[in-house]
């Protein structure tokens, strides 16, 4: 069922979905050398015992990204996969920091990545929309010159992000950066309490002014964060095959998903870095639903509220809403 009704994806890396294969052919095509002969072999490498691990290896393979049509393959590549397990609308991070720094153009980037979904939205009826990312274990000032450098392209981006190493890296070091971006009329998230303390989260609700919390596992330390979250229908979008494959978790069943569902939180399911983590949203919730046994209202819920969860109008919302709760009735679940 969950992978047969319609859904959203919140938390999905672009360059998170670089798989072994592809990768080897922008090496071929673009002159890149790898470490990797094979897929199987890049696979191989994939074990990961925390964030910097999986960063070190996820960084090398992007090298291979260099022109717009690579881009443009990348993302095309996705939504094609994202569509065939439900997915009708996805709001995609994307990090220009990890390729200005290496010479390819912010441009040949994001117009790659918008002419795929450009593409998508015509042929395929799939929505979606941008997140520009900035990587905090870089400079507030290479931050600002990156969102400078998106203005020009703010008909393309919806929001702004935050992701990479956590931890020593506290959101208010860019809260200079995320009041611009808000002014000039980007939504805000961020990665925030992934591997760091509940402050972490506390800084970038109240600093940064994020409209939702990507990942947020240690937040659930902190009574009085979970009870704003909760109160306030503050977004979290979890991502179960990459918590357990950077070691967050040992397995699924210790993450909360069930306790969020439970406090009723607008608590979603979604897929990260699917290259390297083994699973796109499907296995993902198919993770979560035998972890924790699910129902049908449960599951029913995760996917109501990765469209509750979404920048979409609030009228194209509901009316997703709506098709989800039609197509749940017609199989015999409300």
């Amino acid at each position: 069922m969950a992978r047969s009704l319609p859904k959203s994806e919140l938390h999905l890396h672009v360059e998170g979905t670089l798989e072994p294969e592809m990768m080897l052919s922008f090496s071929r095509r673009n002159g890149v050398k790898t470490p990797y002969a094979t897929p199987e072999e890049a696979r191989a490498a994939y074990n990961f015992t925390d964030l910097q691990s999986f960063l070190d290896i996820y960084y090398g393979a992007m090298k291979t990204l260099i022109e717009e049509r690579d881009f443009y393959d990348l993302t095309m590549a996705y939504v094609k996969r994202a569509k065939s397990e439900g997915v009708v609308h996805a709001e995609i991070f994307f990090d220009p920091q990890a390729h200005t720094s290496r010479g390819v153009p912010f441009d040949a980037v994001v117009k790659g990545i918008h002419r795929a979904l450009e593409d998508a939205r015509g042929n395929l009826g799939f929505s979606s929309s941008l997140i520009m990312c900035f990587l905090r274990d870089m400079s507030s000032e290479s931050a600002m010159e990156t969102l400078e450098q998106a203005l020009k392209h703010k008909a393309w981006i919806k929001s702004v992000g935050m992701d990479s190493k956590e931890l020593g890296n506290p959101p208010g070091k860019f809260s200079a950066v995320y009041a611009r971006a808000k002014a000039e009329g980007f939504m805000a998230v961020a990665h925030a309490g992934e591997e760091a303390p509940p402050e972490y989260v506390w800084e970038a609700l109240d600093s940064l002014k994020i409209s939702r919390i990507d990942h947020g596992y240690h937040m659930f330390e902190d009574p009085d964060l979970v009870r704003r979250v909760v109160s306030e229908r503050i977004p979290v979008t979890f991502c179960p095959l990459a918590s357990i494959g950077v070691e967050y978790f040992r397995s699924v069943a210790e993450m909360p998903v069930k306790k969020a569902l439970d406090l009723g939180m607008v608590a979603c399911i979604n897929s990260d870095d699917p290259a390297y983590f083994k699973g796109y949203i499907a296995k993902n919730l198919d993770a979560v639903i035998e972890a924790f046994s699910l129902g049908e209202r449960e599951i029913l819920r995760l996917l109501r509220n990765s469209f509750e969860a979404s920048f979409l109008e609030e009228d194209t919302k509901a009316a997703q809403i709506g098709k989800l709760t039609a197509l749940a009735a017609e199989m015999g679940t409300d």
